[in-house]
């Protein structure tokens, strides 16, 4: 069971940490562990595992930003994908936008909420347009696209949304500037967690194995 309830979602209290070149293995195995459909609604293939390793193996955390949120197992339940779009200096800046959330934490307004953590991001970048490239059979990822303001167009298979973002404000800096403050203790004290209960379950493996932490003597 994750230590986030859905209430937390919804009331937007999910931290949502930015993640890094030392979370590359926790999102691959965030995203080896999605099967063949929603493989397909992400990628809008159906992506191997050697082609999802490709894809997180280029992952470039210092032109692009990826998003996270952990259980207290520290699981990866959900990701999003901000890819800044080359610029040209006659268009506007733009980002697209990806996301994806294991089964088990559906439900719960993740999706919306890496939304929302990423057009506030994309807006203090300087982002001015935010896209999002689905499936039309990918009702989630469109919902997510609508319910945030964004103007979809259909084109047969496949829904192309955008959302003209505002600029950034002295507001906008710091609101993301405490959600990742707030995101990363959360992350700390979980990996704290985390780190003692491990420590426990060896404690009783050695226990259960007829060994003594302290030695054959006991003393």
């Amino acid at each position: 069971m994750d230590s986030l309830k859905p209430q937390d979602a919804r009331s937007g209290r999910v931290p949502i940490r930015a993640l890094g070149e030392q979370h590359r293995g926790r999102i691959a195995s965030h995203l080896l562990a999605l099967d063949g459909e929603d493989r397909y609604l992400r990628f809008g293939y159906s992506a191997t595992d050697e082609q999802i390793q490709r894809y997180v193996d280029g992952l470039d955390f210092d032109r692009d930003d990826v998003f996270g949120i952990f259980n207290r197992k520290l699981e990866l339940i959900a990701m999003a994908h901000l890819a800044f779009l080359p610029h040209e200096p006659e268009s506007p800046a733009g980002a697209e936008f990806g996301v994806s959330v294991l089964k088990k934490a559906r439900g719960r307004g993740y999706g919306s909420r890496l939304f929302e953590r990423a057009v506030v991001h994309a807006r203090n970048e300087g982002v001015e347009l935010m896209f999002i490239h689905a499936l039309s059979e990918n009702t989630a990822m469109i919902k997510i696209a609508r319910n945030g303001g964004a103007t979809l167009e259909r084109a047969g298979s496949e829904t192309e949304a955008y959302l003209r973002l505002p600029p950034a404000t002295l507001d906008s800096r710091v609101t993301e500037m405490l959600e990742e403050q707030v995101a990363q203790a959360d992350y700390r004290l979980k990996r704290q967690a985390k780190n003692f209960l491990d420590f426990l379950a060896t404690l009783q493996e050695m226990r259960r194995g007829g060994a003594s932490p302290r030695g054959r003597s006991g003393r």
